[in-house]
């Protein structure tokens, strides 16, 4: 595939970013919200909360290749009654951005950066999320990849029980992240840009492969999987060291080498 047929090629960047959403742009996981949230959750699936929640985030990959995430990633979801435009109103009103994930958008879209959003989410909550944090609609440097909703039964989505997810593809996770970034990837060197990614947890494992550097969460599930695969990777607590990081690779100030030489020696001198 030629760089003019990708879409995020088109204005020929120096670095794309990619990244996971919940929990990672936002300070709490819209999916986990939606489930504790509610009055009306099947008691039986919120008794069993930890262990499902467990399933979801485990990296061990027996599991994973028998498909045991998505089953656990969807009864989760299910439980949740309440009309799915209710379920964006509570979001809205509840959820938070990371405080710098704005002025890392603004830099990134001054700075020709395209910001790939990746996510195991559903793009009607991530956009409508986007709307009310940022004030606006996001901009074109801005795009979303992610799960969609579907009407469950053939009832409307805005009713009662109504809706459920779609997944995105037919991987373990219902979202292979790597796919977005693959044919990037594959560029030839003359022409492919920095790939960076963001994230903090288990389905962002396919993409961490596919990208230049990683910024992996602080204290998340990521960081140990990283150290594990030996994937370049670097700590970040907040989108503040995201947006000096990215500023510094984008001027030549530093290479990826260097920064993800450093994020391990940070993790090996905290372990210790």
């Amino acid at each position: 595939m030629s760089a003019s047929s990708l879409p995020y090629m088109k204005s020929n960047p120096k670095i794309i970013f990619f990244t996971d959403f919940d929990g990672t742009i936002t300070l709490q996981d819209s999916n986990d919200f939606l489930v504790i949230a509610y009055p009306e959750l099947d008691a039986r699936i919120l008794a069993d909360w930890p262990r499902l929640r467990q399933i979801i985030s485990v990296m061990d990959k027996e599991n994973v290749a028998k498909g045991t995430s998505t089953d656990a990633f969807r009864d989760m979801l299910d439980s949740v009654k309440t009309p799915f435009n209710e379920c964006i109103e509570q979001l809205k009103r509840n959820m938070k951005l990371d405080p710098y994930f704005v002025e890392f958008y603004n830099w990134a879209k001054e700075n020709n950066v395209p910001i790939v959003v990746l996510s195991s989410g559903m793009t009607p909550i991530i956009s409508a999320l986007f709307e009310a944090l940022l004030g606006h609609k996001p901009d074109e440097h801005l795009q979303i990849v992610a799960n969609d909703v579907e009407s469950r039964d053939g009832k409307d989505i805005n009713t009662e029980g109504g809706w459920q997810i779609k997944y995105h593809d037919d991987s373990h996770f219902g979202h292979d992240k790597s796919l977005e970034i693959k044919p990037y990837a594959a560029l030839p060197d003359n022409v492919r840009p920095t790939l960076l990614y963001a994230g903090d947890g288990v389905s962002d494992l396919s993409a961490a492969s596919e990208t230049d550097l990683l910024f992996a969460k602080k204290g998340r599930d990521l960081v140990t999987y990283c150290e594990r695969q030996g994937t370049p990777f670097t700590v970040f607590e907040s989108w503040s060291s995201i947006l000096a990081t990215t500023k510094d690779i984008l001027s030549g100030k530093v290479t990826i080498k260097k920064v993800a030489q450093e994020g391990l020696e940070t993790v090996h001198k905290e372990k210790n």
